[in-house]
């Protein structure tokens, strides 16, 4: 292919994703918020001069899509002929190619080596703040778009290279916390000219017709990979279905329909039949739904392959227009994750029995998306924390699940440390355990979270969402579902707990507690053929009670002697 030596596009290959991984830690390191540098959501990547994603390094994975389609709506909108250097673009438009809800912010800023465009250095990430009728920016019970805060529909913030004051200023009056968004902004563009400067770095050693020739090997040896990987395969059909319990608005039960056709050259996900967008903030754009398509893609073919464009060409997503996963504007999508994360669930679960090898059980799925904020007592400014909760992944064909993991569209994400939350926020954590339900099999399923915060302002409120409230993780080839995600609130004044999947800038006051639960993922296989010895060691390690060891999985422990009652058990468990 040319006339650069393999070993010469390799180096320029592992380049460019380093000027990626740079831009990512770049950004990481001067961000202001705690969802940024805490929790990392927020998502770097290199793309050639038509769009193309390049490289992009580890983040939220829900923005697979975000660096490619960010960078060609720019190019849509303005054109090659208009763009110049010292440009940097900002959109946050989810019907446009931003892909996500409001919050989610991308830059984007085109590379240029001797006046002639060779790529775009883009990030996206969650900024804390960006306006709209609640703290907090996304909201459980809006009704419209324009109700979730800032829209930038693909706008200049640099004018070759002159920062332009207006917007930055339109950006500071619409959100409650403007010095920590302005300053997520400025490290969100300075991490962009890092990139750019390693970019250049790299045309510069090697040349131009030697760079951009490695950046079509990269994505031509991304088809090659996936046309092997796609081999190993099955062809056929396979079909799932599933409902999207997220409660919003009075919003239930959204049917979720997949037909997956796999080709020798073609990977087709069909949503049809999946239904219609409503007027609550549990829908996604089509860009979102290609996003979480590419995540199902990525995790069934070759998870460790990395992510560029030759790689996502066999993909093709059919999703009818105005559907749960197809949106259009006013439909609010401030809580897009949920329906993202069910697209990926119901994809994995068509093809479960077809490639076992390579699909888990069930998992707690929901980001369980929380907002804690208020007026702080001491300093008179707001506060948000934002973040996304852990849970328990489903187990597979060799292995237990996964324990307080992050759901899977949040990728490379976490949650933020007790540490943090108690130095920055006026909260205490009280609880930060496992939560012991899960899904018994063969092989269990992870255990999900339980996470109290007390607040300890005169006044704070509360917004989070939950789906698999009402319908448990999916147990696989005879293990059993796994739990359920719930919210509970206890109101010191009433003294009363409550439970419910949503709860809406729900008001807190001092002494008042909130108990984050998440999920068990679905076990693997039949319980009764879990070895005894695992049995008694999850019982030992306080995972199950006698009950459970013997109702789930068929052994009887002697409590007294701490082992297992061999001849009970025999005459017990088949």
């Amino acid at each position: 292919m040319g006339k650069t030596d393999p070993f010469t596009r390799e180096n320029i290959a592992q380049g460019l994703l380093a000027a990626a991984d740079e831009m990512f830690y770049s950004w990481g390191r001067t961000s202001q918020s705690t969802i940024i540098y805490e929790v990392l959501d927020y998502a770097c990547g290199l793309t050639d001069a038509n769009g193309n994603l390049i490289g992009q390094a580890n983040g939220a994975t829900m923005f697979l899509g975000a660096i490619t389609f960010s960078a060609k709506a720019i190019l849509k909108k303005f054109g090659k002929d208009k763009i110049k250097p010292g440009d940097v673009f900002l959109t946050n438009d989810p019907f446009t190619g931003a892909g996500t809800h409001l919050c989610d912010v991308a830059a984007v800023l085109p590379i240029f080596y001797h006046n002639e465009l060779v790529s775009f250095a883009v990030n996206k990430g969650h900024w804390n703040e960006i306006g709209g009728k609640n703290l907090g920016s996304w909201s459980t019970d809006a009704e419209e778009i324009f109700q979730e805060g800032l829209q930038l529909p693909d706008i200049r913030i640099y004018d070759g290279g002159v920062f332009n004051e207006s917007v930055r200023d339109i950006i500071g009056a619409n959100c409650r916390t403007p010095d920590m968004t302005l300053g997520d902004l400025y490290g969100q563009t300075a991490a962009l000219r890092i990139a750019q400067a390693r970019v250049l770095e790299l045309f510069d050693k090697y040349g131009r017709d030697e760079v951009l020739e490695s950046m079509e090997f990269i994505l031509e040896n991304g088809r090659k990979t996936a046309l092997l990987e796609l081999s190993k395969m099955p062809k056929g059909v396979f079909e799932a279905e599933d409902l999207l319990d997220t409660e919003a608005n009075g919003v239930n039960d959204i049917p979720v329909k997949v037909k997956v056709t796999i080709t020798d050259e073609e990977f087709i996900l069909d949503f049809t039949g999946t239904g219609k967008a409503v007027f609550a903030p549990i829908n996604c754009s089509v860009y979102g739904a290609q996003s979480g398509a590419r995540i199902a893609y990525s995790a069934l073919l070759s998870p460790h392959t990395p992510p560029n464009d030759g790689f996502y060409s066999l993909l093709k997503v059919l999703v009818p227009e105005g559907c749960l996963f197809n949106a259009k504007s006013p439909y609010p999508v401030s809580c897009d994750w949920e329906p993202i994360q069910i697209l990926i669930d119901v994809v994995m679960k068509a093809l479960a029995e077809a490639v076992p090898e390579r699909v888990p059980a069930g998992h707690f799925l929901s980001i369980i998306g929380t907002i804690v904020g208020g007026t702080d007592d001491k300093t008179g400014k707001p506060f948000v924390l934002c973040e996304p909760q852990a849970g328990g992944w489903g187990a597979g064909d060799i292995k237990d699940g996964e324990s307080g993991l992050v759901a899977v569209c949040d990728g490379e994400t976490f949650i933020v440390p007790v540490e943090v939350c108690e130095y920055r926020y006026p909260i205490r954590v009280e609880q930060f355990a496992l939560n012991p339900k899960t899904g018994a099999g063969q092989f269990r399923g992870g255990h999900g979270l339980i996470r109290d915060y007390r607040i300890l302002n005169s006044k704070a409120e509360v917004t989070t969402i939950a789906s698999r409230h009402k319908i448990a993780p999916w147990g696989f080839a005879g293990g059993k579902d796994g739990s359920i995600n719930d919210v509970q609130i206890y109101k010191k004044r009433s003294g009363e707990m409550k439970s419910a999947a949503t709860w809406s800038h729900e008001p807190l006051e001092q002494g008042d507690l909130i108990r984050l639960i998440s999920g068990g993922g679905g076990g693997y296989g039949n319980p009764k053929k879990r070895p005894a010895e695992k049995v008694l060691k999850d019982w030992e390690d306080g995972r199950i009670t006698l009950e459970e060891a013997k109702k789930e999985y068929g052994i009887i422990i002697d409590e007294a002697a701490g082992k297992v009652d061999m001849e009970k058990t025999k005459a017990f468990r088949p």
